[in-house]
């Protein structure tokens, strides 16, 4: 049986790993993730990422991490970004590829009332909300007057993003869907917007708790990415979590749906017994909505460490003609004022048989050089920008 040669990209959603040299054109002097999250749990331990070099990586977490370097191994770098932004979105695209050079517009005072009045139109209800919050502080506000009237709750952040809140069982989460289809419909143009997210929540023992039933509706990507590319070659790109929702479905041809860390790992390590060539790339977003935008840096640290541990298994299910990549898409430090991502490096660690123990790769100058170098692995076209790094790495 021919062996099939197949990219791993695994993106700790928000891990990032010290603040980058424009950090302080977004505000976010100081910013670091991984440093502030591992500061946030007394006994802090992660030796499975520690031997895949990230404590070795330049400045990561203010060098405590740290092991000789003959006990590293794999391959190890940092990544800044070039595109204007510090989103979601503009960090997977330009791993894909893209690089983001007009920032998708935010709505720091909401959205405009002609967009909100037009919306409201279409979709057959009067919306609450409509200001910059915190998600789980927003159905608190709200939620009794959301609950009482039926009225959606909406609402954006730092981000460009119109999120759309509501109780499933005062609007059903088709309805919830329908009306986030509807929004996305509406924002471009004068009103564009990057994301359109559906918020759904529950009352569990009086308390609303959100659920994992989010949805994303990103714009589509204005150009061919790496995933493209992968899949016009006739090979699989296969997505997890809301890989999906960020590229639009545009260059998947598998997605499956996740409910947080735990299950991402899980439905990852189903999809590597699979025998496919070509790109499976995963989202964990626990990390970035649970933990950084929460600004909760002990269970950011304990969602790094519970990664570690499943790591292993991780590693078994490799093939030997397999590439591990692991890295992050932005920073979300959470102990910075705010709620917002923060503008930071971003780690990168390369795992596999054929994959050079001890490479330090130094600071690559964008994310696309990880999706040059998967171009570059998998023989397929390659991406607009970005520089493959394969022969630095390899041993073939």
């Amino acid at each position: 049986m021919e062996k099939h040669r197949r990219a791993v990209i695994i993106v700790m959603d928000s891990f990032g790993c010290g603040e980058a040299p424009d950090s302080e054109k977004f505000g976010d002097l100081g910013a670091d993730t991984f440093l502030h999250a591992a500061q946030g749990v007394e006994g802090f331990s992660i030796p499975k990422l520690r031997e895949l070099g990230l404590g070795n990586i330049d400045g990561a977490g203010g060098g405590l991490f740290k092991v000789d370097n003959n006990e590293v191994k794999g391959s190890y770098g940092r990544m800044r970004e070039i595109s204007a932004g510090k989103d979601t979105i503009t960090g997977h695209w330009e791993i894909a590829g893209i690089e983001t050079k007009i920032p998708f517009k935010t709505y720091p005072d909401g959205f405009p009332k002609e967009f909100i009045e037009e919306f409201e139109r279409e979709a057959g209800v009067e919306v609450l909300g409509n200001y910059p919050a915190s998600g789980t502080v927003i159905i608190e506000e709200l939620g009794d007057e959301h609950e009482k009237t039926g009225k959606p709750i909406v609402y954006t952040s730092a981000d460009s993003v119109f999120q759309i809140a509501a109780n499933t069982d005062v609007i059903p989460l088709d309805r919830l869907y329908e009306l986030c289809e509807i929004a996305r419909k509406l924002l471009v143009g004068k009103w564009a917007c990057g994301r359109v997210i559906a918020r759904p929540y529950v009352k569990k023992d009086g308390k609303r708790v959100r659920t994992s039933d989010r949805r994303d509706y990103a714009v589509e990507p204005p150009e061919d990415t790496l995933l493209d590319n992968v899949k016009n070659a006739g090979q699989e790109v296969l997505a997890v979590g809301k890989i999906h929702d960020i590229f639009d479905g545009r260059g998947i041809t598998y997605s499956v749906h996740t409910t947080g860390n735990m299950d991402g790992c899980d439905k990852t390590l189903e999809l590597l017994k699979e025998d496919f060539p070509g790109l499976l790339f995963t989202n964990l977003v626990d990390f970035d909505s649970l933990y950084g935008h929460r600004r909760d840096p002990a269970g950011y640290g304990r969602a790094i460490m519970e990664f570690d541990q499943r790591l292993e298994e991780i590693e078994a299910a490799l093939r030997p003609e397999d590439i591990l990549f692991i890295t992050a898409d932005h920073g979300n430090d959470p102990i910075h004022s705010g709620f917002d991502h923060t503008r930071e490096y971003v780690p990168l660690m390369v795992y596999g048989d054929g994959i050079r123990a001890g490479v330090n790769l130094g600071t690559l100058s964008t994310y696309a050089d990880l999706g040059q170098t998967c171009a570059d692995y998998l023989g397929v076209s390659p991406t607009h920008i970005g520089e493959s790094f394969m022969k630095k790495v390899t041993i073939w």
